[in-house]
């Protein structure tokens, strides 16, 4: 049964991806996607890879913070190279990536393979809590139009029944989950404890306000890419922060779906800025430039460092070989 489990963790996300794919590109022609694409601003769609391989720069920086307590002192170049690699690989494999960065830091930094899986668990603690910071702040920032587009598509009344029901089933799991003793219950309570215990970890860290600064560099440049992709598309010229927003952390969420978003990422896009009242073919035509460009980016920078890393560190240890004699 593992076996089957694994195979369809697999085969779910690739089929869900090409049926996707497929689907998007029935809603528009190839033709008209390439006009979308040769009459977008290249200037920036550069500037917003630019900011794609900054965050990415960023987030290998960053780790550094969190081997040196342990006793280690990576090489950046190491780091950056594991980052861009984690990302090529998570293109086959759903979450893979996150493995293989573990081990190329493990093979190449000397670090124990479990402490560098800890590492980057803890990574995820803080870009998790983050994520959540941005969906409050969008919430905040637009409740009044998440209040109207509610109010217009559902009356008061079931509103607020629907608002009851769902603080009850709330209520209700969050007692079944404290007093369960299931396999689910006891992963729920597992994630939250280690998020909680993660966040605290930050605040103990050596140098955690440098660590703070560089996970908010890293969304702050998630966003900011998302938005200057946009301008590339004339038609979705002016558009407004809060479609920005939404549409980032739907694209986000999409990424988890298939394998690093492939027919799902246009998709969400084009469902988040339908709610802004935004057309369809210039949206989807922008999540395709979007996405397009990010993996060009990261299969190129990625499958370079794969080709890199073991001949980086062969010139290394040679290096420091030579040094000791």
């Amino acid at each position: 049964m593992s076996k089957i489990g694994s195979i369809l963790k697999i085969a779910i996300p690739l089929l869900l991806g090409i049926a996707l794919v497929w689907y998007s590109l029935s809603q528009i022609s190839l033709d008209e996607l390439w006009l979308y694409i040769k009459n977008a601003k290249h200037n920036w769609i550069a500037l917003g890879v630019f900011c794609g391989v900054l965050s990415h720069l960023s987030r290998a920086y960053r780790w550094l913070f969190m081997a040196e307590p342990l006793g280690y002192k990576p090489k950046f170049l190491n780091s950056a190279m594991a980052v861009f690699s984690a990302y090529l690989i998570n293109f086959t494999i759903p979450r893979a990536g996150e493995v293989a960065r573990g081990t190329i830091l493990s093979n190449y930094e000397g670090l124990p393979v479990d402490k560098a899986f800890g590492t980057i668990v803890a990574e995820r603690v803080a870009d998790t809590i983050v994520l959540l910071a941005i969906i409050a702040l969008a919430l905040i920032l637009e409740f009044d139009f998440i209040y109207s587009f509610f109010i217009e598509k559902f009356n008061g009344s079931t509103l607020l029944i629907g608002g009851l029901a769902g603080l009850s089933l709330v209520a209700l799991l969050i007692f079944f989950i404290r007093k369960s003793t299931s396999k689910f219950a006891k992963k729920i309570r597992g994630f939250v404890s280690g998020l909680v215990e993660g966040a605290m970890s930050i605040f103990k860290m050596e140098r955690k306000w440098a660590f703070i600064f560089h996970t908010i560099f890293i969304w702050s440049m998630y966003v900011l890419m998302f938005y200057i992709t946009s301008l590339a598309v004339p038609e979705l010229n002016g558009i407004s922060f809060a479609a920005i927003l939404i549409g980032f952390i739907m694209a986000s969420f999409s990424i988890a779906a298939t394998n690093g978003g492939i027919g799902s990422f246009p998709e969400a896009i084009v469902i988040a800025f339908g709610l802004f009242g935004l057309a369809a073919d210039p949206s989807r035509a922008f999540g395709w430039i979007m996405w397009s460009s990010q993996t060009l980016m990261i299969i190129v920078l990625g499958g370079l460092s794969l080709i890199y890393l073991p001949i980086y560190n062969r010139k290394k240890r040679i290096a420091s070989k030579e040094a000791s004699l």
